[in-house]
């Protein structure tokens, strides 16, 4: 089988590989569509952490059941099902997993960042996890997984109703958080430094979400778009780092914070200005599968629709000489998605 492989940051390239063979409670899956999300871009960049090369990446995958190898595991799948792959693999043995926090499992493994992902014809997925759809489609089954970073993030935050949230980056993450927020009835404000991509807010349905463009938000510039007051909630969708520190300047007292992307890098901030505003500062990696399968339903129900997301596309037999044209700004690529 055919698959793409990251020789090292900047390098595609074609191999072939040997058919997949069939294991106990996995199912083969046929690789139909593959979003392009920031961690194979920082991969491409060379600057992803918990990264080697070389790699096959793609981690964000819709495809078709085509051989389901029986076992212990329970299941209700069949050969044909239209289906979104979670990536996050984990031992099911570590203290983290037997509390339920298997999406940061000591020993976990994504697909596509510490083992070969979905960039090729066919992958084989353990059985527990893969989500079928009767009527989404491949490219909404590849949107998943984005949307449940996001998810998480908001589940993380724990917010109020009405609640005032600031999301800092408008990229396909920041995006999502802002539909989860305004489902919890939450006041959004997003930031970004391109107008563009605020603008983008309306598309999915959210013109109702105060924007402001800044590259150095100040407790002024929020409190003129938080109706006098500071956001409750800041959640950080950047991955920059002056920006993730900066997040300790402009929450309310008594707030949260949520980092959903990382940089290679400590975090630091003023203790005294910390413990003054008794902040409590979260993390949110990757998603649980209770996220996917209510992403799932919410799509099928008409809720979110995901048809604006995909800005972008590519053939898998284009995709290395189009991959670093995604990285253009100019291209204003909010999710490109590959059709294999």
């Amino acid at each position: 089988m055919k698959a793409i492989i990251l020789n090292k940051p900047g390098e595609f390239s074609f191999i072939e590989r040997e058919e997949i063979k069939a294991e106990k409670n996995r199912a083969i899956v046929k690789i139909k569509r593959i979003g392009i999300c920031g961690t194979d871009y920082h991969a491409f960049k060379g600057d992803q952490p918990f990264f080697t090369y070389p790699r096959v990446l793609g981690h964000e995958l819709g495809g078709e059941v085509v051989s389901i190898e029986e076992g212990d595991t329970a299941h209700d799948l069949k050969v044909g099902d239209k289906v979104a792959i979670e990536p996050y693999l984990n031992c099911g043995k570590c203290q983290a997993c037997g509390s339920g926090h298997i999406n940061c499992c000591e020993n976990i493994e994504v697909i596509g960042v510490h083992s070969d992902g979905g960039m090729a014809e066919y992958i084989s997925i353990p059985l527990n996890k893969i989500h079928k759809s009767d009527s989404l489609s491949f490219d909404q089954l590849a949107l998943v997984e984005t949307l449940g970073i996001g998810l998480h993030a908001v589940n993380r935050a724990r917010l109020s109703e009405g609640e005032k949230v600031l999301i800092i980056g408008a990229g396909p993450i920041g995006l999502g958080v802002a539909q989860f927020c305004k489902l919890q009835k939450a006041q959004v404000v997003m930031a970004d430094i391109s107008s563009s991509r605020l603008k983008f807010i309306e598309k999915i349905g959210l013109s109702d979400v105060s924007l402001t463009v800044s590259g150095s938000l100040s407790d002024k510039d929020l409190r003129e778009a938080c109706e006098g007051e500071l956001p409750s909630v800041v959640i950080d969708a950047t991955g920059n780092k002056n920006s993730m520190l900066n997040t300790f300047n402009i929450v309310a007292h008594g707030g949260r914070v949520v980092f959903v992307g990382l940089f290679q890098g400590d975090v630091t901030f003023f203790d005294p200005n910390f413990h003054k505003r008794e902040l409590t500062l979260l993390a949110s990696r990757n998603c649980l599968p209770a996220d996917f399968k209510e992403i799932i339903s919410l799509i099928e129900e008409g809720v979110i629709d995901t048809n604006p997301w995909l800005s972008h596309r590519t053939a898998f037999s284009d995709m290395p000489s189009n991959f670093e044209g995604f990285l253009d700004p100019k291209q204003e690529v909010i999710k490109a998605i590959i059709e294999v």
